[in-house]
């Protein structure tokens, strides 16, 4: 195994995003030594919220682009770490408008790249299972390292699109440089424009769910908690230039991620509706984390599901106020989309 990395001042792009300010707090709760400044551009899907009530002299939010060279050049010396979180990641939204992807994922990278080799800054790289496409549903194998790329969306190639940038800095430049590719994330302060969410606050205000195609499609789901230890764990320990997938063995289809909400909330698991499913809509997604296992000796913690499930319908019905200023304009656009 590497050495361990011990840093003590990393930024955090994105992290007023869902699975990035989640990150911030794992490292402000476990990691006392460490100070974090978080860049985040505050799109509709970063809110300053999620990271309200953290410690001021341990967490700074820098409001800005990562696609801004000059920015980089201001707050990047001094910083041992950059973890990059920030991303477009709605599939939906890169049907509709891919331009944003290309510009925030493969620009933002290449940005980032080059303020970490300019500063010879520890580097990160947070991707998605996504950038390998997708499974039969009657597949027993399931996405490794070695499995090639083969993105379907607008949104996956331009993740797979800055995965091999990252690849090809820490070849060409020596960068010191992870990548991990996650799985489904869910749990506290997730955008209501995504799956589990929107089911929740969909009931919370009496309107019946809906559900692509035919419900089949597999997801392999992660609590964020355990995404974001499993990341620390690759930044401190991870070989350079090498790629770990992060995974919880939470295979389940969409139906029956949408019958145990509405089990959980009291609901008939038959009352959603259906609608037709999204172009190019990937059938199955699986993680095998053995390496990040075997080498790293990270383990999940959340793995019962329906338990993760039942905190996660508490936070929203706990914090209607941190999502009830989206939720409208949400489902306005979801309603344009015909979903």
């Amino acid at each position: 195994m590497a050495e361990t990395f011990e840093p003590t001042n990393i930024i955090v792009t994105g992290g007023c995003g869902f699975i990035g300010s989640n990150f911030v707090h794992h490292v402000v709760n476990n990691h006392p030594g460490v100070h974090v400044t978080v860049l985040d551009k505050l799109t509709y899907a970063g809110n300053p919220e999620n990271i309200a009530g953290l410690p001021a002299d341990r967490v700074e939010l820098v409001v800005g682009d990562i696609c801004d060279a000059e920015l980089l050049d201001r707050i990047v010396p001094g910083h041992d770490a950059i973890v990059h979180y920030a991303a477009e990641s709605h599939n939906d939204n890169s049907i509709a408008d891919p331009e944003p992807f290309v510009q925030t994922n493969v620009v933002g990278t290449f940005r980032l790249l080059e303020a970490a080799r300019k500063y010879d800054v520890r580097y990160h790289h947070v991707s998605t299972d996504e950038v390998y496409g997708d499974l039969a549903l009657d597949d027993p194998a399931r996405f490794t390292e070695e499995t090639p790329y083969r993105p379907s969306s607008p949104y996956s190639s331009s993740k797979a699109s800055s995965d091999m940038l990252v690849r090809a800095w820490h070849r060409t430049y020596g960068i010191r440089a992870t990548i991990s590719n996650c799985s489904n994330n869910y749990g506290p302060y997730q955008h209501v424009e995504k799956f589990i969410p929107r089911q929740i606050t969909n009931i919370i205000d009496g309107i019946r769910p809906k559900l692509y195609g035919d419900g089949k499609n597999v997801r392999d789901w992660i609590h964020t908690e355990d995404h974001s230890s499993a990341v620390w764990t690759i930044l401190t320990k991870g070989r350079l230039g090498e790629t770990y997938l992060i995974g919880a063995d939470g295979e389940k289809d969409n139906i029956s991620v949408l019958r145990a909400i509405l089990r959980a909330m009291g609901q008939p698991e038959d009352a959603f509706d259906w609608v037709r499913d999204r172009p190019g809509h990937d059938r199955r997604y699986a993680i095998d984390s053995t390496k990040l296992r075997r080498e790293l000796g990270w383990q999940p913690q959340h793995t019962d599901f329906e338990s993760g499930l039942e905190a996660t319908i508490a936070w929203y019905r706990d914090h209607e106020a941190w999502w009830r200023p989206a939720k409208a304009e949400t489902e306005a656009k979801y309603a344009k989309q015909g979903q």
